[in-house]
């Protein structure tokens, strides 16, 4: 693993919380899911033929078919060239995402091995990233840039890697150059998930060593769960002098713990149910303290290094 990927502290042991559970209900909720994805695999030879308004209403229909809730707020989306950036919590973001508008998505290598999501996503224009492959990374900005100088809209999730939720990574800011590149607005997007009439939830979360199938039969079985879409204002091109700057203004606002404060807190045994503000710093353990150690390292590399351009 190269030593500049983004690195988030979270793991499914210490940040999923449990939730209530409607286990009758999960088996008709997966195979409505894997019903829609088969329907997009199936239909992808003419995507290009699909209304964006259609698509919009497909990609909500997964999240619903999930039992999961969608709140939206805020502007729609521009037409035109756009960089979509949000934060990263679940497999559930890319659909929500592409609700916002529908875009070719910028994932990670190892998504061409997801099942059935694998293929469909392969098949409908997807962008990859090697993040092993640091060389690689000036090409697929190239990449994005030519794909917004079409007048297409491009999605990516700058953090590098998932977090729970209740914390949040910082946007790298490669993917921002392309936008500079390509004179393209940027559309930031905050997503939040909680229990109806409740607080965040990291049920829908997959970090860490996390399976899809088990990220996956967690949220089809969990009751009550809503997802909220913020839209936020877009950034007009021109409007930032480089990608630093760019990059910073994109960056979602709301409450966030720091990273080692969150690194502390998760390794409680479902660390979120504390308030953070309440936990002493000597009372880190000694598997806190291996955890913190490798965020300060992440977020030493990402201030010092030009690879957190990445």
């Amino acid at each position: 693993m190269s030593a500049w990927l983004p690195l988030a502290p979270c793991t499914p042991r210490a940040c999923v919380e449990p939730v209530a559970r409607a286990v009758p209900w999960a088996v008709l909720r997966l195979a409505a899911v894997v019903l829609l994805l088969l329907a997009g695999i199936a239909l992808t030879p003419w995507g290009a033929r699909i209304p964006a308004t259609l698509v919009r209403r497909w990609c909500r229909w997964i999240v619903r078919a999930a039992g999961v809730q969608v709140r939206v707020t805020g502007a729609a989306a521009p037409t035109g060239p756009l960089l979509l950036v949000a934060n990263h919590i679940s497999w559930l973001d890319i659909p929500l995402l592409a609700a916002v508008r529908p875009a070719r998505m910028l994932a990670k290598t190892e998504v061409r091995r997801w099942p059935v999501a694998g293929p469909l996503v392969a098949r409908g224009g997807v962008l990859f990233i090697d993040r092993d492959r640091l060389r690689a990374l000036p090409g697929t900005v190239a990449r994005i840039a030519e794909v917004l100088r079409e007048g297409r809209a491009v999605g990516v999730f700058p953090e590098g890697s998932t977090w729970c939720g209740r914390s949040q990574g910082v946007f790298r800011r490669a993917v921002f150059q392309a936008a500079l590149d390509a004179g393209a607005a940027v559309q930031p997007v905050r997503l939040r998930y909680r229990i109806a009439g409740g607080p965040t939830s990291t049920a829908p979360a997959f970090v860490g060593d996390d399976t899809l199938p088990a990220s996956v039969w967690r949220v089809v079985s969990a009751r009550g769960l809503l997802a909220e879409v913020d839209v936020q204002d877009v950034i007009p091109p021109g409007t930032h002098p480089d990608r630093r700057s760019l990059a910073r203004a994109a960056q979602p606002t709301g409450p966030a713990q720091p990273a080692w404060t969150h690194a502390a807190l998760v390794t409680r045994p479902h660390g979120g149910t504390k308030n953070p503000a309440t936990v002493p710093a000597p009372a880190v353990t000694v598997g806190s303290m291996e955890v913190i150690k490798r965020t300060e390292a992440a977020a030493a590399r990402a201030t010092s290094s030009p690879a957190a351009d990445a």
